[in-house]
C-alpha cells in the first residue's frame, strides 16, 4: 500500500497566500475598472462574462494538460448551480459597483452568519456554543462597519444583499466539494449562457 502525499505546510501556506493575494488582487482591479473615478466601465454583466470566458479556459487548459479532470454533473443540478452562481457574481460585481470597496468586503463577511441561518433553516443544522459566539463577532463587526461606513446607498446595499444571499445558497447548494472542481465544470457552462444573453 503506497503512503499518500500529504502536502507540507509551507505549500498550504503558498496556496493561502495565492488565494488573497489574486481574490484581492481582483477586487482591487474591479473596482479601479468600475469606478467613476477609474475607468468607469459600467458593465458588471460583461465583466462577469470576461471572468467566466477566464477561468473556463483555465480549466480547458488544465484538463488538456492533465492537472485536472472533468467531473460528470447531472444537467438539472448543473443548471440550477448555475443561474445561483450568475446571481451571485453578477451581484458582487454590481455591489462592488455602488459601493466602497470597505463596505463590499464587509457584506462578504455578512456571508457566514448567512449560511449559517440557512443551514439552520434548510437542514435543520445546529451550531456549538463556540461556533454560534464567533459568528456573533462577525455580526456585531459587521453592523459596526455597516453603520459607520458613510458611503452605503440603496442600490449598493440591494445588491449586496441580493449577492450575500445567492452567494450564501451557492455556498450550501455546492454540488462538488471544491471550487476549482466547481469552476472546471460550471463556468464553461455559465460563459456559454453569458453568451446568449
Amino acid at each position: 500500500m503506497e503512503s499518500e502525499k500529504k502536502p507540507s505546510a509551507v505549500s498550504d501556506m503558498g496556496a493561502w497566500a495565492m488565494n488573497v493575494i489574486s481574490s484581492v488582487g481582483i477586487i482591487m482591479a474591479n473596482k479601479q475598472l468600475m469606478a467613476s473615478s477609474g475607468y468607469g466601465f459600467s458593465f458588471a454583466t460583461t465583466l462577469t462574462g470576461f471572468h467566466f470566458a477566464v477561468t473556463a479556459l483555465v480549466g480547458l487548459v488544465s484538463n488538456a494538460t492533465g492537472l485536472s479532470a472533468s467531473k460528470h454533473v447531472p444537467l438539472w443540478e448543473l443548471l440550477w448551480f448555475s443561474v445561483v452562481a450568475n446571481v451571485s457574481i453578477a451581484g458582487m460585481n454590481f455591489s462592488l459597483m455602488l459601493n466602497s470597496v470597505g463596505f463590499y468586503q464587509i457584506s462578504k463577511l455578512s456571508m457566514i452568519p448567512v449560511v449559517c441561518v440557512m443551514e439552520w433553516i434548510l437542514h435543520n443544522k445546529r451550531y456549538s456554543k463556540e461556533v454560534k459566539m464567533a459568528v456573533v463577532v462577525v455580526v456585531i463587526g459587521v453592523g459596526v462597519c455597516t453603520v459607520t461606513d458613510v458611503k452605503v446607498n440603496a442600490k449598493g446595499f440591494l445588491c449586496a444583499c441580493v449577492a450575500v444571499l445567492s452567494t450564501s445558497l451557492q455556498q450550501i447548494v455546492s454540488i462538488i466539494s471544491t471550487q476549482f472542481l466547481i469552476a472546471l465544470c460550471v463556468v464553461p457552462f455559465e460563459a456559454r449562457s453569458h453568451d446568449l444573453g
